[in-house]
């Protein structure tokens, strides 16, 4: 795949309203509560169609005021949104607080219109249509963490990649309240059958029991690409040969950090259809999750792409001085070509 052609990714999983402070503190001190829209495989999903990749998002709804916003939030954001409304289950919903101690989210989600997804969400005509020039399928742990144990959904999808040639990218995204008393076979064979694995240490750490690349191969195979985040603040991506590239993250001045894992996960899978190498994936990866770091919301507009190309090909050096805030991106790359984050 080259930048030039039209990549195609299909994100599925749960998306919520996300209602929070016009302003810093907690929620009982605030006298109005804003929405949004919030979800590990949405905000992946916006952010790949904002890098030109024709993105759609698979789910379920409730057929409520919060189902509309997630609807027409994706569709502006340039997202194909294929989504059963149900009559009965929600919308999920969650609380954001931001405080002088960091962010703290209250989650509505059981029982949600989303946790009932089947297999059968992958046979509508419209899917049926749309798998075969996939790209690209993306979901996440939270995904196999909150469906009924009766659900065929992650079964059925390993068994359709197997036919039709996608590559299955999962992210870890580890919630130790999602799987509280919760059998996680599911997850583990979900990170098996995986083509790109993208996790931090820290939560590989806490749910699989190791962070060490090798112990993590033993345990969960030869196939996937595994792309581990670090508490070191770098990234690094080891294939199955036993390849690795290793890039450091940016200097961020961080605003809030919700949401900058998907940012990451966008960035790089974007990169990877487009055909770039292992170091150009991994700053991609780096540089939209710097983004959203930089911002209060879930998400963030990724870098205009001349920028990107820039940082992308800059020297090591020159990356490394790189830093990203709230007003933009300074680099000594970008001021020498005349360009501005």
């Amino acid at each position: 795949m080259h930048e030039w052609e039209t990549s195609r990714a299909l994100c599925l999983g749960e998306a919520m309203g996300v209602l929070h402070p016009d302003q810093p503190g907690g929620l009982t001190t605030s006298s109005l509560l804003r929405c949004s829209v919030g979800g590990a495989e949405a905000n992946v999903a916006g952010a790949l169609a904002a890098l030109g990749v024709e993105t759609t998002w698979l789910s379920r709804l409730g057929n409520d005021p919060l189902g509309e916003l997630v609807a027409s939030d994706l569709t502006r954001r340039g997202v194909t949104v294929l989504a059963e409304r149900d009559e009965e289950r929600p919308t999920g919903l969650y609380l954001k607080e931001i405080t002088d101690t960091g962010s703290r989210m209250h989650y509505y989600r059981n029982g949600s219109a989303a946790t009932a997804l089947t297999g059968s969400a992958l046979t509508t005509p419209a899917t049926r249509k749309l798998l075969p020039d996939c790209d690209v399928v993306h979901t996440s742990g939270i995904t196999a963490g909150i469906l009924t144990e009766q659900s065929d959904l992650l079964t059925r999808l390993a068994e359709i990649r197997d036919s039709h040639g996608f590559l299955l990218s999962v992210d870890l995204n580890w919630r130790t309240a999602v799987w509280h008393d919760r059998d996680t076979s599911r997850l583990w064979q979900l990170l098996r059958d995986a083509d790109v694995l993208l996790l931090g240490s820290d939560e590989a750490a806490a749910a699989l029991g190791t962070s060490e690349p090798e112990r993590l191969r033993a345990l969960l195979g030869d196939r996937p690409r595994l792309v581990m985040k670090s508490d070191a603040h770098q990234a690094t991506e080891i294939d199955p040969d036993g390849s690795t590239t290793t890039v450091p993250a940016l200097d961020v001045d961080v605003v809030e950090p919700v949401g900058a894992g998907d940012g990451f996960a966008a960035g790089y899978l974007a990169a990877l259809l487009a055909g770039h190498d292992s170091t150009r994936r991994l700053r991609q990866g780096h540089l939209l999750a710097a983004g959203v770091l930089a911002q209060p919301g879930d998400h963030a507009p990724p870098p205009e792409s001349a920028t990107r190309r820039v940082l992308l090909e800059a020297n090591s050096e020159d990356w490394n001085a790189t830093r990203v805030g709230p007003s933009g991106i300074s680099s000594p790359a970008l001021a020498r070509t005349g360009g501005r984050g």
